[in-house]
C-alpha cells in the first residue's frame, strides 16, 4: 500500500513557475511509475506527464510539452513536476498517481493540489 502526498500548489500569474511535490510512503517506491493528472473545473481528469520506474522514459501531453518537467528522487520518495510559463488553461487540481512497476491501472492516488494561474 501506497501513500501520495501532493504538495506546492498556489495562485500564480501567468508566465510564472510552479513545483509541485508529490511525496510516497513505504521503502519501495523506486518501483512505482509516478504520473500527475489534473482536473479543471467541469471536466474530465487528463494525464499531465509520467515518469517509468526503470529510470528511462518520461512521456507529456502535447499541452504541457515543453513547459513542464516531471522527475523524481527516489532517496525523498519523492516525484516533482516542474511547470514553468504556465497559462491560464493549466489551472486545476493536481494530482500525482502511482502504478508498480508501470503495470495496470493507477492504483495510488494523492488527495489533490490546486494549482490557479491568473491571466
Amino acid at each position: 500500500q501506497v501513500q501520495l502526498v501532493e504538495s506546492g500548489g498556489g495562485l500564480v500569474q501567468a508566465g510564472d513557475s510552479l513545483r509541485l511535490s508529490c511525496t510516497a510512503s513505504g521503502r519501495t517506491f523506486g518501483t512505482y511509475t509516478m504520473g500527475w493528472f489534473r482536473q479543471a473545473p467541469g471536466k474530465e481528469r487528463e494525464f499531465v506527464a509520467r515518469l517509468n520506474w526503470s529510470g528511462g522514459g518520461t512521456y507529456y501531453a502535447d499541452s504541457v510539452k515543453g513547459r513542464f518537467t516531471i522527475s523524481r528522487d527516489n532517496a525523498k520518495n519523492t516525484a516533482y513536476l516542474q511547470m514553468n510559463s504556465l497559462k491560464p488553461e493549466d489551472t486545476a487540481v493536481y494530482y500525482c498517481a502511482a502504478k508498480q512497476y508501470g503495470l495496470g491501472s493507477w492504483d495510488y492516488w494523492g488527495q489533490g493540489t490546486q494549482v490557479t494561474v491568473s491571466s
